[in-house]
């Protein structure tokens, strides 16, 4: 057949499809006839992938929610085994940036080459909390100070609050290296920066610094608004978890001037690596170097006698004051006892108190009666 034109239609293979009959019954009980393609037909039955006619843009739209969403790695790792092009595109830069925390947290058991080799990516990427939690786990479990405190530095200069407050902690205490690499007047500025940015620990932090004169001039006043400033910043998540009548176990009271019960906050995947890490291992940390005992911090000494002691019965140390408040409040005061300060005394009698002979009080943990003294 010709057009008007003159030109002639193409011609048109007649192939026909097997069908198969499948009897079915309706909503009143009849039977119906309802054709199905059979698979073997030839639309069906082609090489053609659908996934393949995806364009690369919208699948990275795609992983890139999936891995600032995943609850946990296996979510992201089932994708990212699924296929080679899914593997491909699960790798790139856009992706891995977008990293969630949780998403990155790897558990101690888990530790491997390939899980390093995965955390080096997302941080090469510039994931700031994949740069956070390798530099903690660096500086802290593998001991490579030089590295895992670099790693932490580029987070911290991209704002990222805990690897602000994490190098707050190291100054303060001069960690990985002697007891004169302490810097007082850098670990404020640091967590005044993250307090800045509404870390609750380092407002905490930051007040009891005030209180004391530690590191900065004397400012008692000043130091109660930032302590009273991390009481209110904790009445957000409070208020959602009282909305769900969730009480039990675990509460931590350190709104209980506010008559406020609050649960205890969920730790960051680098610190349940870290308690992880040193509870699996039979000598702990190391000979003659102890834990902080907040069992939502996970930091161990790196020298002995870094962390300071509880002054009333010695038997608990803490790597900062937050830790120290976070513990009084939830476990500590009920278990606290006075105890003969000569006996933990004369165990580290070759070792100074506080470089000068004298104890140094972190001071009072929000109308508690609980200090802290260098070991």
């Amino acid at each position: 057949m010709r057009t008007r034109r003159r030109i002639c239609y193409p011609k048109v293979e007649m192939c026909c499809e097997r069908l198969t009959v499948k009897r079915r019954r309706g909503f009143a009980g009849e039977p119906t006839n309802s054709w199905k393609r059979s698979k073997s037909a030839p639309e069906i039955a082609g090489d053609r992938d659908l996934f393949d006619e995806l364009p690369d843009d919208l699948v990275l739209s795609v992983l890139c929610k999936l891995s600032s969403t995943a609850s946990c790695p296996a979510d992201f790792i089932n994708a990212l085994i699924t296929c080679k092009r899914l593997k491909a595109l699960s790798l790139q830069s856009i992706v891995l940036s977008t990293a969630s925390k949780k998403m990155l947290a790897v558990k101690a058991n888990n530790w491997c080459e390939s899980a390093d080799r995965f955390l080096k990516l997302c941080s090469d990427s510039g994931n700031l909390e994949a740069l956070y939690t390798l530099g903690m786990i660096r500086f802290y479990c593998l001991r490579n100070r030089g590295t895992g405190a670099s790693l932490m530095a580029k987070a911290a200069i991209k704002s990222h609050a805990p690897a602000l407050y994490s190098l707050a902690v190291i100054q303060f205490n001069g960690s990985g290296g002697s007891k004169t690499d302490k810097n007082l007047q850098a670990g404020v500025a640091l967590c005044a920066r993250a307090a800045f940015l509404g870390h609750v620990d380092a407002l905490r932090e930051l007040g009891h610094c005030l209180q004391d004169g530690y590191g900065v001039r004397r400012n008692i006043s000043e130091g109660r608004r930032f302590l009273v400033q991390a009481n209110a910043r904790e009445l957000g998540p409070w208020l959602v978890w009282s909305a769900r009548a969730h009480h039990g176990p675990g509460a931590c009271s350190l709104l209980s001037d506010f008559g406020c019960d609050v649960p205890a906050p969920e730790a960051h995947p680098a610190n349940r690596f870290l308690s992880e890490w040193f509870s699996g291992r039979t000598c702990g940390p190391g000979l003659g170097l102890r834990m902080c005992s907040h069992a939502g911090c996970g930091r161990p000494e790196t020298r002995s006698h870094e962390f300071r002691r509880c002054s009333v019965c010695g038997s608990v140390n803490y790597c900062s004051r937050a830790c120290q408040a976070l513990d009084w409040k939830m476990r500590h005061k009920a278990e606290c006892a006075p105890l003969d300060v000569e006996r933990w005394v004369d165990e580290d009698e070759e070792h100074e108190l506080n470089g000068n002979g004298d104890f140094h009080g972190v001071g009072d943990v929000e109308g508690g009666d609980d200090v802290m003294a260098e070991s």
